[in-house]
This record gives C-alpha cells, sequence and structure tokens, in this order.
C-alpha cells in the first residue's frame, strides 16, 4: 500500500503507530463504559492571551476552563 498524501482527510491505518508504540501504561485511563462522557485537555495560553482569559473569567465569575468549555459550546 503507498502511502497517502498528508492532506488526506481521514487517518489510514498505522498512521498512528509510533505514538500508540509510545504510550505507557501511566500514560492511560481506564473508565468503564456507562461512566459518563468527559474528556480532559490542557491547554497552554501565555502572554497577553492568559491575561486576557483570566480577566474574561473574573468579569464571567467563572473559572478559566469554563470560559473556554463556554467558546466551544457556541462554536459548535
Amino acid at each position: 500500500m503507498s502511502k497517502r498524501p498528508t492532506n488526506a482527510p481521514d487517518p489510514q491505518p498505522g498512521d498512528f503507530d509510533a505514538e500508540l508504540e509510545a504510550i505507557s501504561e501511566e500514560d492511560l485511563e481506564f473508565v468503564e463504559a456507562g461512566s459518563g462522557i468527559a474528556i480532559s485537555i490542557e491547554v497552554l495560553i501565555e502572554g497577553e492571551d492568559a491575561r486576557r482569559l483570566a480577566k474574561i473569567a473574573s468579569e464571567r465569575g467563572q473559572p478559566p476552563g469554563e470560559v473556554v468549555a463556554d467558546l466551544v459550546r457556541s462554536a459548535a
């Protein structure tokens, strides 16, 4: 099988093999099915963007993570 172009829209078998081999058991969290849907994402925001986010969060009386979650919900 020839390698697909890097601009193809969908992953192909083998695309993530190196990343999967690098995962250790410490990187994994096993969750029982039906326990709810959640995702944790670490976002690094620095400098002026971090100050803006902190100001928006303070004005809304929300933690910064909730401000980001609101942004994601409004984008959908």
